[in-house]
């Protein structure tokens, strides 16, 4: 966790300049300077951040990484700041929280929805094919909408489909309103194969109702969309292959995705997982600490019975500071590795965060295309 950094070395007149604001807070011409969130090296390998906001008390969120950072107000200007210490190579998604309601960051071009933020640190890799989504920029969607009313499931829901380069195998996006709304897949997956990089495909987009429920490894997910899903994106009238399916999901939703492969293998045999939550058992859920059960949780119970996954590609990848994700995930590699399956194993500049899992999601789904 992180807290304020405090005793830098500034200027009276310009407290800000070590970060390139020479200028004096609480004039229009320092606010017209002003840009996305600013670092400069600590000195011990990591970096000083600093968070700006203008005219009223507020406190810096961020998604995963870090408790909740208090502003400062500098003298009585319309100035608020914190001076945060972040390790190397950190992408996270942040936003600002004022009263009861949450902000993006003004002056941060990088947007993820209407009210969050990403502020990544210098050494921290770039991320080709995202483009910069300001807040109120609305992101463009599939032409193509089905309306999903599922008997196993129940309630309706509305699925995304989307031809990459043409059309070709199924990649289901769990979690997918977050892929629409939040980061623009749709927008990335195109770029990626424009370059190239990123086989012809066809992204469905789906979207969960209960996470904690459905991807808490459930059968009834994985055959509704067997027997109700893929023949309705079959029949929609763009090019998709259902018989090849690609499962991508992040946390839970990596979780449910190699629990789909391990159950359902004429179903699922190539996945890529981000920060898949390992940790899970049944009742992990309502536990004081969900993370401090056995390690690998039910899928590590799983994977020890041996089952033959010699026909499964499957990348993992997590966030390098997930520090108490790393060994549930760690033991989960390996155990799917021993089983027989193809794995790629990879870490990313981040958190539990999905601004730091999406240059995976690219790289990761081109990989099981492969």
């Amino acid at each position: 966790m992180t807290e304020p950094a405090s005793g830098l070395a500034a200027g009276i007149d310009a407290p800000f300049a070590e970060f390139g604001l020479p200028g004096a807070p609480g004039t229009e011409a320092f606010w017209a300077a002003v840009g996305a969130p600013a670092s400069v090296p600590d000195g011990d390998g990591g970096w000083v951040t600093l968070f700006l906001w203008r005219g009223s008390p507020a406190t810096l969120d961020f998604e995963s990484w870090s408790a909740p950072v208090p502003l400062l107000r500098l003298d009585d200007t319309d100035c608020w700041y914190a001076k945060v210490r972040v390790p190397a190579r950190l992408r996270v998604t942040y936003q600002f929280r004022a009263g009861d309601a949450a902000y993006a960051d003004p002056f941060n071009p990088a947007g993820a929805g209407g009210d969050r933020s990403i502020a990544a640190t210098p050494d921290a890799p770039a991320q080709p094919h995202w483009p910069l989504v300001a807040p109120d920029d609305v992101l463009p969607l599939p032409r193509t909408r089905l309306r999903w009313a599922s008997e196993r499931l129940g309630g309706r829901r509305t699925v995304r489909v989307h031809p990459v380069g043409g059309g070709g195998p199924v990649v289901l996006l769990l979690d997918g309103d977050d892929w629409l709304y939040l980061h623009p897949a749709m927008t990335a997956f195109d770029a990626a194969a424009a370059a190239g990089e990123m086989p012809a495909c066809t992204l469905v987009f789906l979207p969960a109702k209960d996470r904690a429920a459905e991807f808490g490894c459930r059968a009834d997910l994985w055959e509704a969309v067997r027997d109700e899903l893929l023949p309705l994106v079959a029949e929609c009238g763009v090019p998709a292959e259902p018989d090849r399916l690609v499962v991508a999901g992040q946390s839970l939703g990596g979780l449910s995705a190699l629990y789909a492969a391990l159950e359902y293998p004429d179903l699922v045999s190539r996945v890529a997982c981000q920060s898949g939550s390992f940790w899970w058992t049944p009742d992990a859920m309502d536990a004081a600490d969900p993370l401090g059960g056995p390690v690998g949780g039910a899928v590590a119970a799983r994977l020890r019975e041996r089952p033959d996954l010699s026909g499964l590609r499957v990348a993992f990848d997590v966030g390098e500071h997930e520090t108490r994700m790393l060994p549930h995930c760690e033991l989960t590699e390996t155990l799917t590795e021993r089983a027989g399956a193809t794995v790629r194993v990879s870490r990313s500049a981040a958190d539990h965060d999905r601004a730091g899992w999406r240059q995976a999601l690219l790289r990761d789904v081109a990989w099981a295309l492969s």
